[in-house]
């Protein structure tokens, strides 16, 4: 199992980025996704997760209405919208296996959101 994540970076409130995981070394179509992120000295907080074919999507609270999650099981990709982003997004986040990102996770991607 190998997830990539990249598509992280500096940017003010209110800006947008897109993530994306590059997967490999297993049937990405057939198993369910999730973003997931650790703020500097707090532990791991689930984001959003995707099932393996797209049709179910949830959100935490803290990011419902301004993230969404995609897949393309054709590309082997996870993606992660970010929209409206503050300053509490601060994180390393990475895409993980299962929908609560229980599995296996990718070395993560910063990104940091300040004025």
């Amino acid at each position: 199992v190998q997830l990539v994540e990249s598509g992280g970076g500096l940017v003010q409130p209110g800006d947008s980025l897109r993530l994306s995981c590059a997967a490999s070394g297993f049937r990405f179509n057939l198993v369910d996704m999730s973003w997931a992120r650790q703020a500097p000295g707090k532990g791991l907080e689930w984001v959003s997760s995707i099932s393996n074919g797209g049709g179910q999507t949830n959100y935490a609270d803290s990011v419902k209405g301004r993230f969404t999650i995609s897949r393309d099981n054709a590309k082997n990709a996870l993606y992660l919208q970010m929209n409206s982003l503050k300053t509490e997004d601060t994180a390393v986040y990475y895409c993980a296996t299962g929908m609560m990102a229980e599995g296996r996770r990718g070395q993560g991607t910063q990104v940091t959101v300040s004025s």
